[in-house]
């Protein structure tokens, strides 16, 4: 009689699966009704279409695409996923824990080119497309340096209404770029993420207006340019503009020729835009696979070399970068944000603290991807944390996944 043994899968198959581990606050977040997309931004943003919008932006908001390259990067994925363990709240937790513990829509890990780990939580996939949030930012300035090469743009050092003439004589037109870049422009203003914080109010004036009329709203500086960093997406909302001046073409155009195709991408990336003006909403409405999120951070951890040809030039990747490369006020240590000195900033980029350069993108709620070039390692996360800013909510999100890092950086190098 022929025994029919039964088939046992793998742990790490059923949690891909999402038949053992269950993620955090399932209902709240719109498990029983599939997972719903909102019909608005700011229903997008809310409980229960958080999940469904931020892997649907393109939805239900006008955008232009970035195709693919005509030869995508193949990706090889590990036969096994290795053992990742971190420390947090005085005690040592697995990726599983984490998964169970906080709020993240996917997790994928790069090592030397090759994905080791790839998860998705509230039945994510790998073919969705993720909203970046602020690490669009990132994106646009490296479309700024390529205009910078391709001789579009002249300097860092001219003034932004050099390139984008409707700003001229204004606050924002008379900045230069590269404070533009640092978010050293000097002007007053708050983006906290509050219900009525200068980031709501600009952003409500450019849906009404357009983005460089709203820009023109901004008038007063706090202090001289280039001494401080303030963190305002408006800022890079004119890095847009003075791209699309330097180019003559979109963002979509220029960044999705020249960097997008040029790293590889195997899917179609899209950007959201502005619906009054058709201008890229350059300071987060980039979507886009986990995937080519990583695909992305592989191109920053080799230092500008895409899989056919130089992307950037290692001398721009350092000056978004190193610590070294910017200004004191601007390095982990020195740098205040939000009342700490963990975080540096480049141009248009974190850069973290350490005993090598290490650098992340990042976006509200969660979204980043973190870059180790010594140790070629790169990781993305996706996420609808609770609250924009951090651990506001009270559920340690940031701090647990920086945790989290460090363990995954533990497991080939040291931090």
């Amino acid at each position: 009689m022929k025994i029919l043994r039964p088939v046992v899968l793998s742990f790490s198959f059923l949690v891909a699966a999402g038949a053992v581990v269950a993620a955090p606050d399932e209902e709240a977040l719109g498990r029983s009704a599939g997972y719903p997309v909102g019909r608005s931004m700011a229903q997008a943003y809310q409980e229960p279409y958080i999940v469904g919008s931020f892997s649907a932006m393109d939805s239900f908001n006008p955008s232009c695409a970035l195709a693919p390259a005509t030869e995508p990067l193949p990706l090889k994925k590990a036969a096994t996923e290795p053992s990742i363990r971190y420390r947090f709240d005085g005690r040592t937790l697995t990726l599983d824990d984490y998964m169970q513990r906080q709020r993240a829509t996917g997790l994928l890990v790069m090592k030397d080119g090759e994905i080791v780990v790839e998860r998705y939580n509230y039945r994510r996939t790998a073919d969705m497309r993720m909203v970046s949030n602020s690490m669009a930012k990132t994106i646009t300035a490296l479309g700024v340096l390529k205009a910078v090469e391709d001789g579009l743009i002249r300097s860092l050092d001219d003034r932004a209404e050099a390139y984008a003439p409707e700003l001229e004589g204004t606050l924002y037109g008379q900045t230069r770029i590269v404070n533009l870049m640092r978010m050293a422009s000097g002007a007053r203003f708050v983006e906290d993420y509050s219900a009525h914080d200068d980031r709501r109010a600009f952003n409500d004036a450019a849906r009404r207006l357009g983005i460089a009329q709203a820009a023109r709203l901004v008038t007063e500086r706090a202090e001289p340019e280039g001494q401080r960093f303030n963190y305002a997406g408006t800022q890079t909302q004119v890095l847009g503009l003075v791209l699309r001046g330097a180019t003559g073409r979109t963002l979509c155009d220029y960044v999705g020729e020249t960097v997008w195709k040029a790293i590889g991408a195997e899917a179609q990336a899209t950007w959201l835009i502005n619906p009054v003006d058709k201008v890229e909403l350059a300071q987060g409405g980039f979507n886009a696979t986990l995937r080519d999120y990583a695909r992305l951070g592989l191109m920053l951890a080799n230092d500008g070399q895409g899989p056919h040809a130089v992307v950037l030039s290692r001398e721009h990747l350092l000056a978004m970068t190193d610590a070294q490369q910017q200004p004191e006020a601007f390095r982990p240590g020195h740098m205040q944000y939000h009342g700490s000195t963990y975080y540096g900033y480049g141009l248009q980029t974190w850069i973290l603290p350490g005993s090598h350069r290490r650098f992340a993108l990042q976006g509200i709620h969660g979204q980043a991807i973190f870059v180790d070039p010594a140790l070629k390692l790169v990781v993305v996360h996706t996420a609808v944390g609770k609250d924009a800013s951090g651990d506001a909510s009270g559920a340690h999100f940031g701090s647990e996944r920086d945790a989290l890092l460090r363990g995954i950086v533990a497991r080939y190098g040291s931090w």
